[in-house]
């Protein structure tokens, strides 16, 4: 109508484009094929040729015995294969063409895995595990295909993504969205990942034939008491929350509901942990994380983060490098949790022992990448 103003064109921000090409699908594609690599191949030692063929496994009859727990963990596990693998062809493979690659990718990755653990002693070759897992790709396929409107197309999801944080997020946000499973593997210290010290001294000791202690080498032989556990505990959760938590804060874009995504981040990861410490020890541990150490971290990391709440990105960014970085020395710095060594002693694998390989490496290697994201120099970049 005439004199009206004319309407204000949606920011770049805020407006979708169609045919989004989606880096972190693949990034998510890679890292994810790589964690089904270690649980298959876990632990990676004893190989040898029993005389058979890798491929006979094929043709040999189904398993006698089998649980549902089995089936469904192998379904489970390979549900976000197949929807990463149509996520990360879009748009150059939609549609029926997309779902029948996933699932070929998942039956070949799979086939490879199973034909790779006839020459480990410790893992069993299954026809019905090729098959669930080649369901589970398929299932994720499908759900792929269906999410692809809503992360990749014009959609509220991808406009919200695009409003709330910033271009250079992708890598960030899929680091973040590891950080609650690993909490799944049992840690010493609440949030923190990254001891990487009793892991080398056994292979140091292993290959020198001698007694290696990494962690006694950086404490120069002294000693702690009961004080110095809780202060190392609540520097170490302290740290390792006010690093993670600040690292999301800096992808934030102005009109970002910050406070909310953040504390849904840190329930997400204390829920994680919570449940797998009622899963691994028992109902009643669930909440064995809480000790006097890690409440004061908590208590010290949130005042941390309310007064950088209001910070530059850049200076967030900086901070979570240096916090990420002084969890991840005092954490190797400080000797074996006494209490958690022995509660180890109830722990039962089990079930679990599968996942145990791919759980330790999310709890070791998580630090890691947040510290290469946060120096990454995409974030130079104008």
């Amino acid at each position: 109508m005439a004199g009206e103003p004319a309407a204000k064109p949606l920011s770049p921000e805020a407006a979708p484009e169609p045919g989004v090409t989606s880096v972190a699908a693949r990034i998510g594609l890679g890292a994810y094929a790589l964690l089904i690599v270690y649980a298959s191949w876990f632990p990676f030692s004893g190989w040898r040729n029993n005389g058979l063929s890798p491929l006979d496994f094929l043709g040999a009859p189904m398993p006698h015995y089998w649980t549902g727990f089995d089936l469904a963990t192998n379904v489970i596990a390979y549900v976000p294969l197949g929807m990463l693998a149509v996520l990360s062809l879009y748009p150059l493979l939609r549609g029926a063409g997309a779902v029948l690659f996933a699932i070929a990718l998942g039956a070949l990755l799979s086939g490879g895995m199973e034909a790779g653990q006839t020459y480990l002693p410790s893992r069993v070759a299954s026809n019905l595990d090729l098959l669930t897992n080649v369901v589970g790709a398929a299932l994720g396929a499908v759900i792929g295909h269906f999410a692809t409107h809503a992360f990749l197309e014009q959609s509220r999801l991808l406009s919200l993504r695009r409003l709330w944080f910033s271009h250079e997020a992708s890598r960030g946000l899929i680091v973040l969205a590891l950080w609650p499973l690993a909490q799944i593997y049992p840690q010493a210290y609440l949030f923190g990942h990254g001891q990487l010290a009793p892991l080398a001294s056994s292979l140091l000791t292993e290959l020198l034939g001698r007694p290696v202690d990494l962690g006694a080498l950086l404490r120069r032989g002294a000693e702690l008491g009961a004080e110095d556990y809780w202060l190392a505990e609540s520097i170490i959760t302290a740290t390792g929350l006010s690093g993670a938590v600040l690292a999301m804060m800096c992808l934030f874009r102005d009109r970002a509901p910050k406070a909310a995504l953040s504390g849904l981040l840190v329930a997400c990861a204390l829920g994680a942990k919570s449940l797998a410490s009622a899963a691994i020890f028992g109902p009643e541990n669930a909440f064995a994380w809480l000790t006097p150490g890690s409440e004061a971290g908590l208590l010290i990391g949130a005042m941390m983060l309310s007064g950088l709440v209001f910070a530059p990105p850049p200076a967030q960014r900086r901070v979570a490098l240096l916090a990420l970085l002084t969890a991840l020395l005092a954490v190797n710095f400080a000797p074996p949790n006494p209490y958690f060594v022995s509660t180890l002693q109830a722990w039962s694998q089990g079930k679990f022992l599968n996942f145990n390989g791919a759980a330790q490496t999310l709890s070791l290697t998580w630090p890691f990448f947040m510290l290469w994201f946060l120096a990454h120099p995409v974030h130079h970049r104008k």
